[in-house]
């Protein structure tokens, strides 16, 4: 029997400012580049998120 596999997006996690510096700090220390520009671009996506959550629903 198979277990289904679920989609995470780390960006769910991303909250708050603090999160996405405890966030960027921890792919800096790994020094591997292609972490980083992942890190980077998972960022994106959870400002694009804040930012939509921010913003009033228009009718």
């Amino acid at each position: 029997m198979t277990e289904p596999i679920h989609d995470y997006d780390p960006a769910d996690a991303l909250v708050d400012p603090e999160a996405v510096d405890v966030f960027l700090a921890d792919a800096y220390e790994t020094g591997d580049a292609a972490h980083i520009v992942e890190a980077i671009a998972v960022v994106a996506r959870a400002n694009i998120r804040i930012d939509a959550a921010d913003e009033p629903c228009k009718p």
